[in-house]
């Protein structure tokens, strides 16, 4: 007899149903090997699948491993929104305010909070971003097959990480964030010594006036062409941007659109701001359950 493995899926950083970033949650996989969760994910081939490992929370949270279709990662930001909404609304059926992921880069607080037009903003706190020095941005240029010209000069190319590492690059135009195609040939020597294996550009030109910044994020290592919507590296943007005062202000306080490109449009909010302990961001969207079912 088959065993039977209850999922959900659900849009991340979703603007209505069928947009933002798939995402399927398994909420019961206590019994599946390292193996059989990289399979699984590799048969559902969302950007990233998610496993919760034990029904009972461990340390005030619960234990979940996060998987693309080529490779386990330590954190990323929609599977962690989009876990911690199916933890609330399917396993514990409750109007809880705070669910805690456990993650290999440690415990995730998510919160939950009404908006007045009666919508409901996931967020989530990033660990304090790290930053590793300025790359060339020639380089980049070549890798994203654009003229060096597009690259904005007042800011620096960066790696920046909250758990995982991007590659942040600041562009001029949406024009320019339009004609970004990855050179694969250029990228993965590039990132085969670096800790960052993925790209994170963003425009200050959008597609809609109401928000602030347009973004990409390419994958191409991982196994991911192009990201509809991507939390861990909109956080790590979130700490550039307050970093180097992008918005001439140490806090901030935006919206992002992402996905247009690939018609899976996004909306990404962040919060962040200098502290003592480093930059605190804070990542948020909404999650829409799409559908229940099981895996044999």
């Amino acid at each position: 007899m088959a065993i039977k493995l209850p999922y959900a899926v659900v849009d991340v950083f979703a603007i209505d149903k069928y947009t933002g970033n798939q995402l399927a949650v398994f909420t019961d996989a206590s019994d599946l090997s390292d193996t059989q969760m990289q399979a699984i994910a590799k048969e559902i081939n969302y950007s990233e699948t998610t496993f919760i490992t034990a029904q009972q929370p461990e340390k005030g949270g619960y234990n979940v491993r996060i998987f693309t279709p080529a490779a386990e990662l330590p954190f990323a930001g929609h599977p962690t929104l989009g876990t911690a909404y199916i933890i609330r609304q399917l396993m514990l059926q409750s109007g809880t305010q705070q669910v805690n992921l456990n993650l290999k880069v440690g415990q995730i607080p998510v919160t939950f909070s009404a908006q007045t037009n009666g919508e409901e903003i996931v967020w989530m706190r990033q660990n304090p971003p790290s930053f590793e020095p300025p790359l060339d941005a020639k380089i980049l240029a070549e890798v994203l097959q654009i003229s060096p010209d597009e690259i904005d000069s007042n800011y620096p190319v960066q790696s920046v990480s909250t758990g995982v590492p991007f590659i942040i690059v600041p562009l001029k135009t949406l024009a320019a964030l339009k004609a970004c195609r990855v050179n694969r040939e250029k990228l993965f020597p590039l990132v085969e010594t670096m800790a960052a294996k993925s790209i994170l550009v963003f425009s200050p030109e959008t597609y809609l006036p109401e928000n602030q910044l347009s973004v990409r994020v390419f994958a191409d290592y991982l196994g991911i062409a192009e990201d509809p919507a991507t939390g861990s590296a909109n956080g790590c943007l979130a700490g550039y941007l307050v970093q180097h005062a992008y918005f001439a202000q140490s806090e901030i306080e935006v919206a992002v659109e992402q996905g247009y490109e690939i018609q899976r449009p996004s909306l990404l909010l962040l919060k962040a701001g200098k502290r003592e302990e480093g930059i605190e961001v804070n990542v948020g969207g909404r999650v829409i359950l799409i559908a229940c079912g099981e895996f044999l």
